[in-house]
Formats: C-alpha cells, structure tokens, sequence
C-alpha cells in the first residue's frame, strides 16, 4: 500500500523492456487516455484500504469470528502480492490493452461477488479474487502508461499525476470505507468498484490500441503454482498459530510452505524463462529493498489494522470517525516521502533507510501504552504521526534501490516484485499478527475490552521488534555510493565497507 501511495506500486518499468513496436499504433492514448490508466490504479489501492473500516461492523453482521475476520484482508493482499510478477507477464505477453480490460471487468465482478456475499467463505473468496484481478490490471495499468509517454517531460508529468492519484486512493479509502460502512452500508465498499471499474474500461477501450512486448513469451508456470502455494501455505500456517504452534495446522503448512518456496528457488535457477530471474533479488542493494519492503509491509498493513480495532472496538469510534482519526499518518507519510525524494541524492540510500525504522519502532512503542480508558490524542495521534515519518523514510529509497543498476530485461519484474514483497509482508503479519492478538487476549482473560487491548498491546509490541530489524539490513547490505545513486558519478561502484 505505501508504495502505491508513493506511485511507485507494481512493474512501473514494465513496458520500459519493450521493443520499439510496442508504441506503434498508441497515437490515441496519451494524456486523453490517462485519466482512465489513472481511475485503475485508484480502484486497486482503495481497496487496499476501503474494507478496513468496515471490518467490525462486517464481522458482526455475519458472525465472522475474529482468525476469518483478518481473511478479508489477508485474501487480497496475498493473492495481489503472489500473482502481481505473472501478472506483468501477461500483460507484456497477452497484450496490456486486452489484459486492462479483462482485469477491470473480473474486479468489477469480483466486487459484485464480495458485495452480495452471505457467508464467510463467499466474502473471503471475493476478495482473493479481487487480488487476482488488481494483479492484473496494476502492471497492465502502468505498462500501458510508459508505452504512452515513453520519455521526456511529458512522461515525468503524467507519473506524477499518476502517482499523487494514488496516493489520494489510499487516503480516500480510509475515509470512503468509513462513510459507507456508516451512512448506507458495508457492502457498497464493494459496489462501490463496478462503475468505477465500467469506466475506466470504456475509456481505455476507446481510446487505446493493443501492445505487446517482443521476444520469448514462454510462462514459468512451475514458478507460479510453487510460489502461490508456497506462500498461501506459510500465511495459512501462521494463521492458525491462535490453535497453538505445535498444531499440525499450524507447523505442519509453516513447513510445507517453506518447502514448497525451496523448491522454487530451485526451479528459478534451472528454467530458460523464471518468473523472479534470481539475479534480481540477490544483488545486496536490491536485496535490502526487498527484505525491508517485506518487513515494512507487516508492519504497515497488519500493525495498522489493529490500530483500527481499537479506534473502534475499544474506543467506540464510528467508522467514519475512525477513518478521519487514522489519516495523520497518511498526511504526514505522503509530506515526508516528499521531503526525502527531494533529498534522496544529498542522503543518499542508506540513512533514511536505517533512521525511518526507528521512528515506525517508537511508534509502535508507544502504541502499547494504548488503555480501555486512552485518549486518541495523547495514546495513537503521536504514533501515528510517528509512523508516517518512518514509513516515508522506508519507502522512498527502498523503492528507488530496487530499481537500481538492474538490466533493462529485468526492470519490470524488479519494480513488481518490491511492491509484492510488501503485499506479502503485509499477509503474513496480518496472519502472525492475528495469532499473537488471539492467545494474548485470551491470556488476558477473554473478550473484555481490558483483555482485547492487551491483546493490541502486545501486537504493537511485535510490531516495534519487526520495524527495528529493518535497520541492521540497512546498514550491512545497501553499500551504493552516493555519488552513483545520485547519477552523478562518472562509475558504478559500492563501498565495500
């Protein structure tokens, strides 16, 4: 979600490794077409965010018990996160105009589905499905865009526009889902999408010739089935740690997962055409990207939910209020984001990157002291604030090192893969999360208000240590001179130090 309120979110680089017949024949797409590219893109990051506010109200209207409530966001992350690089795959391959369309007609869909649900499961499995088809339409989205302004001042302008509607998706989100959920009804988070859906595909339909990229067009379809399962079943494991860790449930997918994600490390280093070519995720600079944006993502997207269970659960906020109450962090994210990409060549990679998890580590800090009787302004509005230095500190460099010094061949699966590191970062702390919120109320003596924030306690207390392991990876693997980062030296290099 941060790296697309940055609008930096899946394969932005994309359409940058097409060939130079790719842009015949999109005369008609530019800045006509942008507004739609743009409408997509917002679609896909509201809901990152709109259902979070109606969790509560949603969960007691269909007697969703607390593990199958964190599944609602869970679904969406994960499945967004683990198809995000087959998705930028198709598009390059199947045609990024016939794959925007096709997305925006199965979100569309999807949110029908997710809208009209009356059980657990239907509810669950619109969501995933909603993740397959965002998956989809980012990187299609972002291609067709690149192709549109392949370069100059025009293309800067229009990734801005792209960018800062993004942003304004994430934040609309928050508030939109807190509206609805009070004022009509939880189920139009998802009805919401279908005209915006509509829209954006008539207007790329009409507007925007077909493009492909050239070359090999083999899948890694081995790749896809052991990432996808691989990944479900670590996120499955963690969240069945509520029934225990020496759970079959729980150890028993743990491991299963964590094989199956061997087995596909080692299935990427044999096949001609890998979905994640390795090199582009061991090199040391890239790597911290990775690791960091991971270990942000539980952070940002599981620490944060618990944020807004207690606004409202504990602290008897309306949806619509919690939604108001939550946005300082996303202000105050989107300032200082700002901040330090106008500064990133002076500072360079590495102090932002290590510094920034140090404020989202005191801001989680400061959220254990949260009681039954807190304030909002003295116990969650400073960590909030908190939160969102550190978050921009994170992410703005981040972003920029997992595109640096790649080859060209490897830039579009290199921007998507940051972005569904942090996706899947985000599922698994929602899952871990999830577990440690359960047994520690349950600990506390159950479902008082005493014992649910405890049980939030000690999830922020988790939250502080996942945030401060970011800072060693920053500073023992991000080793690129600032000079080079900056584009101002006459070499590539890296201090060995």
């Amino acid at each position: 979600m941060a790296s697309q309120l940055l609008g930096t979110s899946g394969s932005k680089a994309q359409a940058g490794t097409t060939a130079p017949p790719d842009r015949q024949g999109n005369k008609g797409l530019g800045w006509r077409a942008l507004p739609f590219l743009a409408l997509a893109q917002f679609m896909v990051v509201l809901d990152g965010t709109i259902v979070n506010l109606a969790l509560p109200r949603l969960q007691v209207e269909m007697g969703i018990s607390d593990s199958t409530r964190a599944w609602v966001v869970t679904a969406y992350a994960l499945v967004f996160g683990a198809f995000l690089l087959l998705g930028g795959r198709i598009a390059d391959f199947w045609g990024r105009k016939r794959t925007f369309i096709t997305a925006s007609a199965g979100f569309a869909v999807a949110s029908l589905i997710g809208g009209l649900a009356q059980q657990p499961w239907e509810l669950i499995g619109a969501r995933a499905l909603q993740g397959i088809f965002a998956a989809l339409l980012a990187p299609a989205a972002l291609a067709l865009l690149t192709v549109a302004f392949p370069g100059g001042k025009d293309r800067g302008t229009a990734f801005a526009i792209f960018g800062s509607i993004s942003g304004v998706g994430a934040a609309v989100g928050v508030l939109l889902g807190g509206f609805l959920t009070e004022y009509v009804s939880w189920r139009w988070c998802f009805f919401v999408n279908i005209p915006i859906a509509i829209i954006a595909l008539i207007g790329v339909w009409s507007l925007v010739t077909e493009s492909k990229a050239g070359g090999s067009t083999k899948y890694d379809w081995p790749g896809v089935v052991l990432a996808a399962l691989g990944l479900g079943s670590l996120v499955f494991g963690f969240a069945n740690a509520e029934h225990g860790w020496g759970a079959v449930e729980s150890w028993g997918f743990i491991a299963a997962g964590a094989l199956l994600l061997v087995l596909f490390v080692a299935v990427e280093r044999r096949v001609k055409n890998p979905l994640l070519p390795l090199r582009v995720a061991t090199e040391r600079n890239r790597a911290a990207a990775f690791l960091a944006s991971f270990l942000a993502g539980a952070v940002l997207i599981g620490g944060i939910l618990f944020i807004n269970f207690h606004l409202q659960i504990v602290l008897g906020f309306a949806p619509f209020a919690a939604g108001i109450a939550s946005l300082p962090m996303t202000v105050v994210l989107i300032i200082t984001a700002g901040l330090v990409a106008k500064n990133l060549a002076k500072l360079g990679a590495g102090i932002p990157s290590a510094l920034g998890p140090v404020f989202m580590a005191a801001a989680m800090l400061w959220l254990t002291q949260v009681t039954p009787e807190g304030s909002y302004a003295v116990h969650l509005l400073p960590a909030l604030v908190l939160m969102g230095i550190g978050l921009g500190m994170v992410f703005v460099p981040m972003q920029n090192l997992a595109l640096f010094g790649v080859d060209k061949n490897d830039a579009g699966v290199a921007s998507a893969l940051v972005n569904a590191s942090q996706q899947i970062g985000g599922s698994l702390g929602i899952a871990l999360f999830s577990a440690i919120a359960a047994a520690a109320t349950a600990a506390a003596g159950g479902e008082t208000l005493a014992a649910l924030t405890s049980g939030y306690s000690t999830v922020f207390l988790w939250a502080a240590g996942v945030s401060v392991l970011i800072t060693p990876i920053a500073l023992l693997l991000i080793r690129i001179d600032r000079k080079t980062f900056s584009g101002t030296g006459d070499t590539p290099h890296v201090h060995l130090g």
